[in-house]
């Protein structure tokens, strides 16, 4: 009754039901059919795209492409500075992602040559415009990516960090930031021996300077640097290098070498624990027991009792581990994953509520 196209229609449409309650089961709905949706937008474009104005008209057609990411590049670039008080880099690269056409120019242009705003030629011209300036997205961020990377000096590595001393560690602890230290403390202080592997050199340096513990270079991932570390010898290989990545291919390099070993590990997020887990590791979520610590003092703060707030963390310790391990069996299905959250929700609600009881 409005008057509107159906593509108009569905936009409007999907505009106001991503901003409803229902929006994440539409999501789970939709997911499957995501990636084919969108191929066959992308070929209907291509389809109509009228390419032979590439040879008829090539300047005509690169002077638009080159003045729509000009004019939009300039404006997003000032709106990033002034409106959204961004650095000159951080506003280029906005303007760089944004400088090109959106899709729904597509969904306009086909109501206006419908609706006789303009002839056929002009909706061609207009059409390959945006398909050009899309396709030019991924080289001019490539290019704003090179532009705006500050080369660093490679920092010569002195041999002495080089020149592993293990000893006979108990355990090699792989990476020497905050979380590292703390343990290379906690274990210096307990008199049980271990040596640290880092590849920066800054933090060899201030390492040995107010820890004085056993760090030397290497990386990881290297077999030779491994054995000259004893990792044959120890117990335990405890890895706390913040890059999820790195830490995996370690902790399966580890297992796969040395079964016997026992692998702890850092890891940033749920998928990052079910990753180490499959390779083998134990892994330590980096920032769960300080969140359930500040849980425990602000349910103090409350009202809750000492030992009301600890069950409470108790309850909830055991059944988020129950919770990550039932995601783990259907980590690759998103919908599932989203309905075991939901569930263990309404579970943890209904677990607190019984001890109010």
């Amino acid at each position: 009754e409005a008057g509107i196209s159906m593509a108009l229609g569905a936009f409007l449409a999907g505009l106001l039901l991503a901003d409803s309650e229902y929006r994440h089961e539409l999501e789970s709905q939709i997911e499957p059919f995501k990636g084919l949706l969108l191929g066959l937008f992308f070929i209907s474009v291509g389809m109509g795209a009228n390419l032979r104005l590439l040879l008829e008209m090539p300047l005509v057609l690169l002077g638009m492409t080159v003045l729509l990411i000009a004019v939009k590049l300039l404006l997003l670039i000032g709106v990033g500075r002034i409106a959204g008080g961004l650095n000159s880099a951080s506003a280029l690269r906005l303007g760089m992602v944004l400088a090109a056409g959106g899709e729904f120019a597509f969904v306009v242009f086909k109501l206006g040559k419908d609706q006789g705003l303009f002839d056929t030629l002009t909706y061609d011209l207009l059409l390959m415009t945006i398909t050009l300036s899309m396709a030019l997205t991924p080289l001019l961020m490539i290019g704003c990516a090179r532009a705006l990377k500050r080369p660093q000096p490679a920092r010569e590595v002195p041999e002495q960090y080089k020149q592993i001393d293990a000893g006979t560690p108990r355990v090699v602890i792989v990476g020497m930031g905050r979380m590292g230290q703390i343990v290379a403390r906690i274990l210096r202080a307990q008199k049980i021996p271990f040596v640290a592997l880092e590849t920066s050199v800054d933090t060899i340096e201030l390492t040995r300077m107010f820890e004085q513990v056993p760090v030397f270079y290497g990386d990881p991932s290297r077999t030779e640097v491994l054995h000259a570390a004893k990792v044959d010898e120890a117990e335990y290989v405890i890895i706390t290098i913040d890059d999820p990545e790195a830490a995996t291919r370690t902790a399966e390099r580890v297992k796969r070498l040395y079964p016997h070993l026992k692998v702890i590990a850092r890891a940033r997020n749920r998928q990052h624990v079910h990753k180490l887990v499959d390779v083998g590791a134990e892994p330590i979520r980096e920032t769960f027991h300080s969140s359930l610590e500040m849980s425990r003092r602000a349910l103090v703060g409350l009202g809750l009792t000492e030992a009301q707030a600890a069950d409470r963390i108790a309850r909830f310790t055991e059944h988020d581990e129950q919770v990550l391990e039932a995601q783990g069996h259907v980590r690759d299905d998103r919908a599932k994953v989203m309905q075991t959250a939901k569930e263990a929700r309404v579970e943890l609600e209904r677990l607190f509520a019984s001890d109010e009881d």
